[in-house]
């Protein structure tokens, strides 16, 4: 049975069909989303920001691990998403397929689909105990910083400013514009 975008599935379903299809998709709200393949600079961004933190955390002998898509992360029965990065610190939180749960600090790069990362998942990670969500958007060269926890905090950078990672204290940044 493939998935249709106009049935509601629950994670539970979404997870036992993904197999069965080749399409890059995620669930929000029960809706099944379908993702565009991302481009070459999504691409360079996303891989050089993983480096950067993974070389970061295994520096610090840290508990965390950094992953990027197409890794499945479970936030709850009706949202099954694939952040272009993550960083999650709970290792009881993994499985062998996905990370069950909010991971800490996740980072989206806006393509094609502005309306989810601006709006939807914005909303999702909030209120599922993200501590940090960064929007990397290359169509305007800007990137905005939400962190939730353990205060509200909004800040906005261009590609060309460092951008200190709030979960670590700052101690890493990145600049988007050395990113590519």
């Amino acid at each position: 049975m493939p998935l249709t975008e106009n049935k509601r599935y629950t994670a539970e379903e979404f997870l036992a069909l993904v197999p069965e299809t080749n399409e890059l998709c995620e669930l929000l709200d029960g809706e099944v989303v379908m993702q565009a393949a991302p481009n070459i600079m999504h691409q360079r961004i996303s891989k050089r920001i993983t480096s950067k933190l993974d070389n970061f955390i295994l520096s610090k002998g840290g508990k965390c691990e950094v992953f990027s898509a197409p890794t499945d992360v479970l936030i709850d029965d009706e949202n099954v998403v694939q952040p272009d990065i993550f960083i999650g610190c709970d290792p009881d939180k993994f499985d062998k397929q996905k990370y069950n749960g909010a991971p800490d600090f996740v980072i989206e790069i806006v393509s094609t689909n502005a309306t989810d990362d601006y709006s939807r998942k914005l909303d999702l990670y909030k209120r599922s105990g993200v501590r940090e969500y960064w929007i990397i958007d290359p169509g305007s060269e800007r990137v905005v910083v939400y962190i939730f926890s353990p205060q509200y905090e909004l800040n906005i950078y261009t590609f060309d400013m460092p951008i200190p990672v709030g979960i670590y204290g700052g101690e890493v940044s990145i600049r988007v514009d050395e990113m590519f």
